[in-house]
């Protein structure tokens, strides 16, 4: 008898140390290696970040993030489930991890990361926010807005930032909150609320899409800062590591002169930077639980941050401004990738 419980304790033993060597040391990773696909929570609606073309496939800087994601965790950016979130259920369904990451429009603040056991995983864009009324309104500042009745989504860091502004220029105002964003919309065109306030991309996206665009007016003044980027849990740094990284590489590929068609061309490149980043060089990858040429593989299937940027934003006319390369006047910035 003595032998059998040997056996299974030898066995029992060998079998716990194979899952051991399979695990990648990121719960969430190993997860979605056991689906085979990532679970992406975004918005599903908003221009220029997570909306469905004609045919029903997602497009937009959020998406391709998710797609980026993917392509690190899985070596295909196809690999992806899309799940749209409104502005109230978004953390839960992060928290309850409902999806593996939440790539979804939504403002860094303190806030959101110490109180709901999230962290932000870097900046995807620099936003800020903004009003926009129509131009039979005759106003051209937002500081002519006192009194007026805005239509914002119930939370959003905008709400908090419209009552800043309001209160630090000694002015008044209503809101109308409306969660559902065509309904949100529809308000605003039907004249229940003098002003539409959001993030001042969303609302040039939203710009874009109207038939008359030219009676509609972004108001110039952005009043806060909306750094937006992706979210995961806290506990699994790992995953945060393989999150933070992957968008980092498409920002060093777009410094390095690195893209989607050129990618390959590479192999003989004595520039080290570029070697570390394809994974010709060093261990990266590994360190992260990736394939060492996972870099390679974001670029060559997603694209660089200037790809992403000039295919899912530039279409909408809007300047890329702060959102640029350091290397050029923006924040856009890679740490070292060594």
């Amino acid at each position: 008898m003595r032998w059998m419980w040997v056996t299974m304790l030898l066995w029992l033993s060998a079998v716990s140390g194979l899952a051991h060597a399979q695990s990648s040391g990121s719960a969430t990773l190993d997860a979605v290696r056991a689906r085979g696909v990532l679970v992406c929570g975004v918005a599903g609606n908003i221009p220029g970040f997570s909306l469905p073309d004609s045919q029903g496939v997602m497009r937009g800087l959020d998406a391709d993030g998710c797609r980026a994601v993917a392509a690190a965790a899985l070596g295909d950016a196809n690999k992806v489930r899309f799940v749209p979130l409104t502005t109230t259920n978004r953390f839960t369904a992060l928290q309850s991890a409902e999806v593996d990451i939440l790539v979804r429009d939504t403002t860094w603040t303190l806030g959101r990361e110490a109180g709901l056991g999230l962290l932000f995983a870097g900046v995807n864009y620099y936003d800020g926010t903004a009003f926009m009324v129509k131009k039979s309104l005759a106003v051209d500042s937002a500081t002519m807005l006192d009194g007026a009745t805005i239509c914002v989504q119930p939370g959003t860091s905008t709400e908090l930032a419209i009552a800043d502004f309001f209160r630090a220029h000694t002015l008044k105002f209503s809101s109308v909150t409306i969660q559902d964003l065509q309904e949100i919309h529809s308000a605003f065109l039907a004249g229940r609320c003098d002003a539409y306030s959001t993030d001042g991309s969303q609302l040039a996206g939203y710009r874009t899409t109207l038939p008359n665009p030219n009676e509609f007016v972004i108001l110039p003044e952005i009043i806060s800062k909306e750094p937006l980027g992706p979210m995961v849990r806290k506990g699994d740094d790992k995953w945060f590591d393989i999150v933070r990284w992957t968008f980092s590489a498409q920002v060093a590929a777009e410094e390095l002169g690195v893209d989607s068609s050129n990618v390959d061309g590479f192999g003989s490149t004595s520039n080290a930077d570029i070697r570390r980043l394809l994974g010709s060089d060093g261990d990266l990858g590994r360190q992260l639980g990736l394939a060492p040429d996972f870099a390679a593989v974001v670029v060559k299937s997603v694209g660089n941050y200037g790809e992403e940027w000039r295919r899912d934003i530039g279409p909408m006319g809007l300047d890329r401004g702060l959102n640029r390369l350091w290397t050029k006047g923006g924040l856009q910035y890679a740490p070292p990738l060594r």
